[in-house]
């Protein structure tokens, strides 16, 4: 089962992301903070981590660029979603070393296509 951590402030984007994950029989974990997902990251080998890249506390951007210093979880999978989609943001995004990028606002169909995507680029050795 993959085992999936929902990184984002909106409880409204949560539930979305977390529902759309579930229905492809994801095991969710949520956290509403990138502090929150710091004490959560080491609780778990996760298998995927969805992050919203704005954040009051810690951002997305750097809770990737955190992840990827990380032993334990610098090569786990990461999508960034955001309603910033410049491509500014996005390309600093993929340059700390998201997977994808998905702007808001997205349907569930675009949600599970990427990760299923993502999953299969990192499983053939691609990225």
């Amino acid at each position: 089962m993959l085992r999936v951590l929902v990184v984002e402030d909106s409880s409204a984007m949560r539930a979305f992301v977390r529902a759309a994950l579930e229905d492809t029989g994801a095991d969710v974990s949520e956290a509403s903070s990138g502090f929150e997902a710091l004490r959560l990251l080491p609780r778990e080998p996760w298998e995927l981590v969805v992050v919203d890249i704005n954040m009051p506390d810690i951002n997305g951007l750097e809770l990737i660029a955190f992840m990827r210093k990380s032993e334990q979880h610098g090569a786990t999978p990461v999508i960034l979603i955001s309603t910033e989609a410049s491509a500014r943001d996005r390309q600093r995004g993929l340059d700390l070393g998201a997977d994808a990028f998905l702007s808001k606002p997205f349907g569930a169909d675009a949600l599970t296509t990427l990760v299923r995507d993502v999953l299969e680029r990192r499983a053939g050795g691609a990225g």
